[in-house]
């Protein structure tokens, strides 16, 4: 016979099945002497005794398994029916026997806690708190057996069964325990955070106090008092004015009782209570290996523990050396405006691309880490030297300006400063660095033919992609020729620094031009009235030219209803034969196949080299090309570039004319004409690093996958899709033989730990233990009107699309898109809308560029605009002063 009960004295860690989540951390938590309350457990096998006596469990699956957790009316209706089913189940006599006699055993004469602990909860990546039932108080054998009874059901509470569909949890593998303990009778108890759940700071304690049962501070009943301990043993006090408190009622149950007046506002938990608690949730967290949230009751001067359970909301923090200074990561995600998740492979060769910081050449740059399938910059080592964190304050903050103001708030506190130490290897290649660039810049400024400028960076681009593609050689012809890996390794190394020299860096002549030509125009003419005009119609801009060929194939469906029928619903699997059987498909189909042999490497989160690209997936492009049909008339696309390359040359002349009828005219006159020259043609070289970038990672790929099919093939992978969850080098060393002994084993928990970290936020700044830095913005007079930053003039008023994905959009004329961030993969839908609200991004980055050249109204790094503003609601965008505003 299974066993139904378990003391939980006798409970361990690898009893998590049987006991469930609560059940095995409390146990785990007795056998290293943590305080406790004495108790057992009712394990599964006796829920599981209780399910099976139900006919209708199969059919209740089924309906689970059916549900979408979005829709709440139909989990409501399913939760209602389940329960009322499961309530008229009577206890299994054996499981009914074995419960009172651990209960009489116990002691009947006390009062218990009977709480749910379930299989799903409690767990590293998903805590389920606050989904399944507990029961205070209880007294008697009838108060017992409906209290279980009640926790087994609330297995099916409709808030458990949407977290489960919500986060993929298998309704059938769910199980549920129940944890029978003494009742603890407290003066004062609260929860305690041992890392700061809202700014993620792992050296603060956070703890809530409140008088009675914590079940008031857990429920939010009562305001609590909240205390915060840094590691240097101050206490911060945030006294509260407690009204009401849960007290237990002598038969049973509990109540709610007013505060007496000379309590409310005085201090709940003593200064030396609050010590020790802080004390021992260190001793917790230490045990169970990451931050806890921990349930705590005070009687007497002794402390108790009735709850620990992960903290699952705090980003992870990338592995840092073993020293005491203070280090600050900068979201890669976030300057590349792409915050998904990242495979390990994708990671690699990201680390490996970035020039600085290594041990080895070709290996991975230790000042980019990796952290929650995420890559970061440490930036400690620049913000340690003041000339580079001037450099890198300001070219943050371009991108994002509370970035650049925030880094300068780290590096000035004194946590930061204090092992702030100088290094002269460090700051003579600094300087060398930033001399090289400043002569780099002034010579673009001063006398680098514009003329000539960007034929030279595509005939460099040209030059680095045919000197790739020899490294890398033909993987097609599968295996012939030294480890592919390794020569990609190498290839990785050559090319970065090139590209920052001839394409990166004219951003930052740009950047400098612009700056400068808003100065003078302030100076000489008194307004800046022209320099949008500037941003428009930009010269050998690669996402314009994408857009406007996106906007051809839209000409080529716009009148074809089977077309653009086939378009919005494509087949599965889509395959580019199925349009020839279409009016106009074939074409459509030469046309698509032409832009695909330009742009078909691009894709969604490019970045990442393990992602799918357009080229394997055109459908991906559909979305944009209806987008576009939808609105305009054939040809109003090149028309409206064509008015725009006029206008903006309209506006030079008019503004060189005004200069000219100031004093010094001409010589004015000539400094703003080459100061355009150089911001139009250096911001029109702005995609062409990224364009080379996507490229030159398009030929690892290639290489990459016939690699791993060959692995595939030859039995060393499951499947070839394995190689994006491992590194180059450990790629590397598998082709040369070097197997490890549970490489299934490795994938398999990286697979894992890529899935749970995809739905994580990553932060744009934090720092090394775990804070998180953020600028803010400042706050509108207006209730509920958004404010972000003012990247293109303008104002909009239309509905709100949220879109997630590019290929899910679905635009009609007049549409204001609303999304997390955007590549150039989401330049197609950009023409089919009249706004553009992001959450993610700055002046320089991809959406904030091509919203002014197409003359959209645009605000970006709104926080939370995805969540905030509601898909169909009317908005109204200003482009100009940064705000989003909801319409009635």
């Amino acid at each position: 016979m299974p066993e139904f009960i378990v003391p939980l004295s006798d409970s361990r860690r690898s009893l998590f099945e049987t006991v469930g989540g609560k059940g095995a951390h409390l146990a785990d938590m007795i056998n290293v002497g943590v305080p406790v309350p004495d108790g057992f457990c009712l394990t599964t096998h006796a829920f599981t005794r209780f399910l099976d006596s139900c006919q209708d469990l199969e059919k209740i699956h089924v309906r689970l398994e059916q549900l979408d957790p979005d829709d709440l009316a139909a989990v409501a209706c399913v939760g209602t029916e389940v329960r009322a089913r499961l309530a008229e189940l009577p206890m299994p006599m054996d499981v009914r026997s074995a419960l009172l006699e651990a209960w009489r055993r116990s002691g009947e004469q006390h009062f218990y806690a009977v709480r749910s602990s379930a299989t799903t909860e409690d767990l590293a990546d998903a805590s389920f708190a606050g989904q399944h039932d507990t029961r205070l108080n209880v007294s008697g054998e009838e108060q017992l057996l409906d209290s279980v009874r009640q926790c087994w059901i609330s297995l099916f509470t409709d808030r458990a069964i949407g977290y489960r569909c919500r986060f993929g949890y298998d309704h059938r593998q769910a199980e549920l325990a129940v944890v029978v303990q003494r009742m603890v009778l407290p003066e004062v108890a609260g929860v305690m955070f041992t890392a700061d759940p809202v700014s993620g700071h792992r050296r603060t304690t956070v703890v809530n106090a409140a008088y009675g049962l914590g079940e008031s501070v857990v429920s939010g009943l009562v305001n609590p008092d909240l205390y915060r301990v840094r590691s240097d043993g101050s206490i911060h006090r945030a006294i509260a004015d407690k009204r009401l408190m849960i007290r237990p009622l002598p038969s049973g149950g509990v109540t709610e009782e007013d505060v007496p007046e000379a309590l409310r506002t005085a201090q709940a938990l003593p200064d030396d209570g609050i010590t020790a608690l802080a004390e021992l949730g260190h001793r917790i967290q230490e045990h169970f290996g990451g931050p806890q949230d921990i349930e705590w009751t005070w009687a007497d001067g002794r402390i108790e523990v009735i709850q620990t359970r992960p903290i699952t909301s705090l980003f992870p923090l990338p592995e840092a050396p073993a020293d005491e200074r203070l280090r600050v990561y900068f979201s890669f995600g976030h300057q590349q405006v792409m915050t998904d998740a990242i495979k390990p492979l994708g990671a690699s060769v990201l680390r490996t691309f970035f020039p600085l910081g290594k041990r080895r050449r070709d290996g991975e740059s230790t000042q980019q880490v990796v952290a929650g399938s995420r890559v970061f910059f440490d930036y400690t080592e620049a913000l340690h030297s003041p000339l580079s964190r001037r450099m890198l304050a300001r070219a943050a903050g371009s991108m994002d300006k509370r970035v650049g103001d925030a880094l300068l708030g780290v590096a000035r506190s004194e946590r930061f400063r204090a092992h702030q130490r100088f290094d002269l290897r460090r700051e003579l290649a600094i300087n060398t660095f930033v001399a090289r660039t400043a002569a780099r810049v002034a010579a673009d400024l001063c006398w680098t033919r514009m003329t000539t400028k960007r034929a030279k960076a595509v005939a460099f681009s040209e030059r680095v992609l045919a000197g790739s593609r020899a490294a890398i050689g033909d993987r097609d012809a599968a295996g012939a020729g030294a480890n592919v890996v390794a020569r990609i390794q190498r290839d990785l190394r050559t090319v970065p620094i090139g590209i920052y020299f001839k394409l990166t860096l004219p951003q930052g002549s740009a950047m400098t031009a612009r700056g400068l030509i808003l100065r003078l125009s302030r100076s000489w003419l008194g307004d800046t009235g022209h320099v949008p005009a500037l941003d428009k119609s930009l010269p050998g801009n690669v996402a314009t030219e994408m857009a406007l060929e996106i906007g051809d194939l839209a000409d080529l469906v716009r009148d074809r209803d089977a077309l653009r029928a086939f378009l919005a619903a494509p087949p599965e699997p889509f395959r580019m034969s199925d349009l020839d059987a279409l009016p106009g498909g074939t074409v459509f189909r030469r046309a698509l196949e032409g832009f695909l042999a330009g742009y078909g490497m691009r894709g969604p989160g490019e970045i990442d080299i393990t992602r799918e690209r357009w080229s394997d997936r055109p459908e991906q492009l559909f979305a944009g090309i209806l987008g576009n049909a939808r609105t305009g008339l054939p040809g109003e696309h090149r028309e409206r570039h064509r008015a725009a390359e006029r206008a903006t040359a309209q506006a030079v002349e008019d503004v060189l004319d005004r200069l000219r009828t100031t004093p010094r005219g001409r010589a004015r006159a000539a400094v703003m004409s080459r100061l355009i020259s150089v911001y139009r043609t250096t911001m029109g070289l702005r995609e062409h690093q990224k364009f080379l970038t996507v490229r030159l990672f398009d030929i690892y790929r290639r290489a990459l996958h016939a690699e791993a099919r060959l692995l595939a093939d030859t039995g060393v992978l499951a499947r070839a899709a394995d190689a994006e969850f491992l590194s180059l080098d450990e790629l590397r060393r598998i082709v040369d033989g070097d197997v490890p002994e549970d490489l299934a084993g490795i994938v398999a928990a990286r697979r894992t730990a890529y899935e749970a970290d995809r739905s994580l936020r990553p932060p744009r700044l934090f720092t090394s233990e775990g804070e998180l830095v953020t600028g803010s913005h400042p706050a509108h007079r207006t209730a509920g009107v958004h404010v972000g930053v003012p990247v293109s003039a303008g104002v909009v008023e239309g509905r709100a699309r949220v879109v997630l994905r590019p290929q899910d959009a679905r635009l009609e004329d007049g549409d204001i898109l609303v999304a997390r961030f955007t590549d150039p993969a989401w330049t197609p839908l950009f023409a089919a809308v009249r706004g553009i609200v992001l959450e993610i991004g700055g002046l320089m980055t991809h959406g904030a560029v091509v919203a002014r050249e197409l003359g959209i109204p645009s605000v970006v790094g709104v926080d939370d605009a995805t969540r905030l503003i509601a898909d169909g609601s009317r908005i109204r965008v200003d482009g100009t002063t940064g705000t989003v505003e909801p319409l009635s």
